[in-house]
């Protein structure tokens, strides 16, 4: 069993889209490692990818300036464009399966969501001092709307 450390830079693991990235990463990797060989590039690539997502929240989290914590969460929404354009292919191909594919994609599609109305929250707050209260409550608080969800993401 894992020992809960808390602290000062870990509060990262308190943001819904921190939690997200990781269970995308948990998600995606027991159906690309089945990819044969010949495609253990793209395997690569498509898990590191999914794996800066989480890496780059926590990451600008840890900075404690919240023009870096902003600049790392566009790094992070880079990364999940990345790894959607490749699941795209990646279903067309006929490396992964349709319902792979629809998992994959919806966790995606709620985590750019999330990282966007985040990274908009703390653009009007920028210039402030950093403070862990604000960070915390308003990046789960603008994450979602009371209709989106994980199995009902909101239409483009």
């Amino acid at each position: 069993m894992k020992t809960e450390r808390k602290g000062m830079m870990r509060g990262y693991k308190k943001l819904r889209v921190w939690q997200d990235a990781k269970a995308l990463y948990v998600l995606t990797w027991p159906i690309i490692k089945k990819f044969p060989y010949e495609l253990s590039r793209i395997r690569s690539q498509q898990l590191a990818s999914v794996d800066s997502v989480h890496r780059n929240i926590a990451e600008g989290y840890c900075r404690r300036s919240l023009k870096e914590y902003i600049q790392f969460l566009n790094i992070a929404l880079g990364s999940l464009g990345e790894s959607a354009s490749s699941l795209e292919v990646y279903v067309d191909a006929g490396h992964i399966s349709e319902e792979q594919f629809e998992k994959m994609d919806a966790l995606t599609w709620k985590l750019e969501n999330g990282l966007k109305k985040l990274i908009e929250s703390l653009q009007e707050k920028d210039g402030q001092e950093w403070s862990d209260t604000f960070v915390l409550k308003e990046s789960n608080a603008v994450y979602t709307t009371d209709t989106q969800s994980a199995d009902n993401p909101p239409m483009q």
